[in-house]
């Protein structure tokens, strides 16, 4: 059997404005391969290729070779009877790989049964030491939209990589997961190549490009802009571009302006004494809070810990075991929500245009500002006639966000706003949407697992979960298990 367990040969993707430039890679047994680079570049449609699951309208072509096997990358139905067994793909969405109405544990569980060929008992107890192992212990019995976003991520994991294959694709399998539950997914991903598989690993955390090594292509526009040893090309890039990117780590960014000075307004949104549980815990108890306008105050904690569940209460999505929020009076669409998974917030079926245009008509906004806004967020316009199937998470991401400040919000809850952005799009993107917020006295609640972004934007910070209850300000309290 062959050593090189996948290779390709000039692989590319064409057509509806999409163009990847031809590419040649090569993954042996134990090797790793990380493709890097910002949103829109290509890397998730070069998985696709692999995979054979391209979009309508788009096209691959060029030659692979998977485990000593010659495929054309035009024909992708021949690869389908790998799917699972040979070629597994860890995909970028959570929501577009699990059944919304089948438990997680008889997810990951079924995938012991038919790709493994384990009996009913065996594939169960499977399936719970891979939940468990993921820090999911009681998430067996609960649907996906019942979970987080970095909880559904993981249970996703499970299930894709319960085959066994030798050759393991990962799309931004750590977005949204906090530190340690995102060096967890590291250590699962890297037990691939230690076992005598081969790891492709498509992501724009530079971090975690950084804890996998091996080999990485550094892609912008559809064109390999560096390759080298991902230890020398994080440590002296040569390419201007992966010296930027490298400059746009939020560790990196420059210290915050000083917070606007404190005004007479009333506050936006308040709460006091909230508490929730789930579960038979509690996620938070006896919480006060006061956000007023313009302000900016971050969200850290793990995976699960209750930071989406308490945007849902200060936005009225859901009610509290005790306490009450008091919002501002305003218009009917004031108080708004950036979702943490884009695809669970747009209807799949129709243009992004369309889209647009019906919310435009629908609540009677400002069709002249959609341009500007896309101009500045860095959208091209040619995506408009596209559904958001067929753009990339992190444009998608920021379509949300277009559509989000249409409406002229005057409480935000943005929930990993960026988490699927490349670092320099990331930080322009934040800082346009901080921009934005202070001119228009919208006041943000922001949402992330990266302490050091918060610490950069925000004016305050409240910290949920694992016993903690801290907040950096004087006048804002929180106690959270």
């Amino acid at each position: 059997m062959s050593e090189i367990l996948l290779e390709g040969r000039a692989l590319g993707v064409h057509g509806e404005g999409v163009s990847i430039a031809p590419v040649d890679f090569s993954l042996a047994r134990g090797g790793r391969l990380t493709l890097l680079g910002e949103t829109g570049s290509g890397k998730s449609l070069i998985a696709q290729a692999i995979m054979g699951t391209l979009p309508s309208g788009l096209a691959a072509s060029g030659e692979l070779t998977i485990e000593g096997q010659a495929y054309a990358a035009a024909e992708g139905a021949t690869r389908r009877a790998l799917w699972g067994r040979r070629l597994a793909l860890l995909p970028q969405e959570p929501w577009h790989a699990l059944d919304p109405t089948m438990a997680s544990g008889a997810q990951v569980a079924e995938s012991h049964r038919y790709l493994r060929g384990l009996g009913r008992h065996r594939a169960r107890e499977a399936a719970r030491r891979d939940l468990v192992g993921l820090g999911l212990v009681d998430a067996e019995g609960s649907l996906p939209g019942e979970l987080s976003g970095g909880m559904a991520q993981r249970v996703a994991f499970a299930a894709a990589s319960a085959g066994g294959a030798p050759l393991v694709i990962a799309d931004e399998p750590t977005k949204g997961l906090d530190a340690p539950r995102r060096d967890a997914v590291v250590r699962l991903l890297a037990a691939t190549p230690q076992r005598g598989g081969a790891l492709l690993t498509i992501t724009h955390d530079i971090e975690v490009a950084r804890r996998l090594g091996g080999e990485m292509i550094l892609l912008r526009r559809g064109r390999v802009v560096e390759r080298g040893p991902a230890e020398r090309l994080l440590s002296a890039p040569r390419s201007d571009y992966a010296k930027c990117l490298l400059e746009a780590e939020p560790s990196r960014w420059p210290a915050p302006p000083p917070p606007p000075p404190a005004t007479a307004r009333e506050p936006v949104v308040e709460a006091r004494g909230l508490t929730k549980w789930r579960g038979g815990r509690a996620l938070f108890r006896d919480l006060a809070l006061s956000l007023r306008p313009g302000e900016i105050v971050g969200v850290v904690g793990p995976s699960g810990c209750g930071k989406s569940t308490l945007g849902d209460l200060l936005l009225g999505l859901t009610g509290s075991d005790a306490g009450e929020v008091k919002r501002a009076a305003g218009h009917r669409l004031a108080f708004q929500k950036l979702y943490q998974d884009p695809p669970a917030a747009f209807s799949p079926h129709w243009s992004l245009a369309r889209l647009l245009e019906d919310l435009v008509r629908r609540h009677r906004l400002d069709r002249t500002a959609i341009a500007p806004l896309m101009t500045r967020l860095g959208l091209d316009r040619e995506l408009l006639a596209r559904r958001p199937g067929e753009i990339s998470g992190g444009e998608l991401q920021r379509f949300a966000i277009l559509r989000v400040l249409l409406m002229e919000p005057r409480f935000l809850f943005a929930d990993e706003p960026t988490s699927r952005l490349d670092p320099i799009t990331q930080r322009d993107t934040l800082a346009l949407l901080v921009e934005l917020a202070r001119e228009r006295h919208c006041a943000v609640m922001l949402v992330s697992h990266d302490p050091a972004l918060i610490e950069r934007l925000c004016d305050r910070r409240l910290v949920l979960g694992q016993g903690e209850a801290a907040l950096a300000s004087e006048s804002l309290d929180a106690q959270a298990v």
